[in-house]
């Protein structure tokens, strides 16, 4: 399917910039800054000076004065309507403030960089504490029950394999590459993402004659991998889109007798499986059902059995202080998903499963270089992104989301892991 909207337009706004016309229908959130009172925004924008003011960076304001210690520029190009939309709606606000062209920088990875590492101390004490009080929570309707899962996930995956296909590598892995070193190339990210699948389907045990279980199909890639090992595989995806061309690659493969991919929900998963593995799936679950899943991969694991998880992580205190809070990226990309702490992976695990967490190996820096390449390709690729019929918005929403998401690991704010655990055997 292709995602249509209206071709983009252009407005001028007071200081003269040049911005996206917003369909306020489709984005109202987004077509023009809320009617926040004087005061208020009065008020956040003190606070946010302060802040920025604090901070190894230059924040450049539409009067031409500037803030902060030095370094990445920020441009703020309409102060009023940037601090009435922080003043609102906080975070979210300060990413529809991007998507309505109100700021921008000329490196748009560098500021978000520092912000991202200063993360916890942003915004002021006082203000931490009351943040049940002005923070937004998250919707119930997107919660990731069976009923809404689906649902979430299409919001994302099922906006357009073509969309897909300009920004990815050949083996169309929507997950962090393991490189070999860095800076890594273009040319190298489909090698980098095999040795990670390799890693994945070695830390399970995957080979010949074994029963994997895939949770998340993703674009095939990994169940290709598996089954060219011998391997017999049931992938599970949520994803009409993905599935589709999942099955037509795997069909092209000569391997449709290896590989089944099923339209499914981890939960409905059953059988007995050699192997389990799960690439980036966790953070699509929701912190209510990380028990569920995490007892699927057990009760579907046979004894001495692996499962072999790869999930991106964020500061345990960090996910404690914003695991309620409904935020830019849940609003816009990733509906319904929250990031696990390495802490609450593991405390998960132990509660809730017979499992044992065998091994763990972080790699953020090599996310950040996997973001980058994806998201410099989009940018190179915005004509034919805009020629699929996705407006000037949704590009810079989703240049933004790049970006934002490179910058939490090249901050250390973010981190991916590969997670082995096994199951005993009591035979044995």
């Amino acid at each position: 399917m292709t995602y249509v909207e209206p071709r983009p337009a252009t407005v001028r706004r007071g200081d003269c910039h040049a911005v996206p016309h917003t369909d306020a229908a489709q984005r109202p959130g987004v077509a023009a800054p809320p009617s926040a009172a004087r005061v208020r925004t009065a008020v956040t924008g003190a606070v946010v000076r302060r802040a920025l003011d604090r901070l190894p960076l230059r924040a450049r304001y539409a009067d031409g004065t500037s803030v902060g210690r030095g370094g990445p520029l920020l441009e703020i190009r309409d102060p009023r309507a940037f601090h009435a939309r922080i003043g609102t709606h906080g975070l979210i606000g300060f990413g529809e403030s991007y998507m309505a062209g109100e700021w921008d920088a000329p490196d748009l990875v560098a500021p978000l960089t520092v912000l991202a590492a200063h993360a916890a101390d942003l915004i002021p004490a006082p203000l931490q504490r009351l943040r049940g009080r002005w923070a937004q929570r998250q919707p119930h309707h997107r919660r990731n029950t069976p009923d809404n899962a689906r649902a979430n996930i299409s919001r994302h995956y099922d906006l357009s394999n073509d969309l897909f296909t300009l920004f990815l590598d050949d083996t169309l892995s929507y997950s962090s590459a393991l490189f070999r070193g860095f800076p890594a190339r273009w040319d190298l990210l489909a090698a980098a993402q095999h040795r990670k699948i390799d890693r994945l389907l070695d830390l399970a045990r995957v080979r010949s004659g074994t029963r994997l279980l895939e949770i998340g199909t993703g674009w095939g890639e990994l169940a290709l991998r598996a089954a060219a090992r011998g391997a017999h595989v049931t992938s599970l995806t949520l994803s009409g889109e993905q599935r589709d061309l999942a099955l037509a690659r795997v069909r092209d493969a000569g391997l449709a007798d290896r590989v089944a991919v099923e339209l499914c929900d981890y939960r409905e998963a059953r059988g007995s499986y050699d192997a389990v593995v799960s690439v980036e799936m966790i953070e699509a679950v929701g912190e209510e059902f990380w028990p569920v899943y995490f007892r699927t991969l057990d009760d579907r694991l046979a004894p001495g059995g692996r499962a072999a998880l790869q999930a991106i992580t964020m500061p345990h205190e960090r996910m404690l202080a914003s695991r309620d809070t409904h935020t830019w990226i849940q609003k816009y990309i990733f509906p319904g998903g929250l990031l696990p702490s390495v802490e609450a992976v593991e405390r998960t695990v132990r509660d809730h499963t017979r499992l044992t967490v065998a091994r763990r190996d972080g790699f953020g820096a090599h996310y950040a270089e996997t973001l980058r390449l994806w998201r410099e390709r989009f940018t190179e690729r915005a004509d034919e992104v805009a020629a699929l019929g996705f407006d000037a918005t949704f590009r810079r929403m989703w240049t933004l989301y790049l970006a934002y998401s490179e910058a939490g690991f090249r901050s250390g704010y973010l981190d991916v892991q590969q997670y082995l655990f096994a199951k005993e055997d009591p035979t044995r």
